[in-house]
């Protein structure tokens, strides 16, 4: 089943993502059969990151969110909020330009 994951982050933490975002990086790469598409949401291209969205590949909304909580940006409190959402995905054969 498909979930389409939105964060939102604390922008007092802004050093938080910065430190902690190899690690984030490398746990997403580890996790990748889960979290099929991954990146930073932001107000412009400029702009420091405000929140996160993924593509998650998951049997359980439940499991996204035990996944969600192994996610170096979890435990250390950037994410302020997340919403777990069932995603139907239209036009099956599209993939996300790289």
């Amino acid at each position: 089943m498909l979930f389409a994951v939105q964060f939102q982050d604390d922008p007092n933490k802004l050093a938080t993502r910065q430190q902690y975002l190899q690690s984030h990086i490398d746990w997403l790469d580890q996790n990748a059969d889960l979290v099929l598409v991954g990146g930073s949401l932001r107000k412009s291209p400029d702009d420091e990151p405000v929140g996160g969205l993924w593509i998650v590949n998951a049997e359980t909304k439940e499991a996204v969110q035990q996944l969600i909580e192994t996610d170096p940006f979890w435990i250390q409190g950037l994410r302020i909020s997340v919403e777990i959402l069932y995603w139907s995905k239209a036009f099956e054969e599209r993939k996300v330009p790289v």
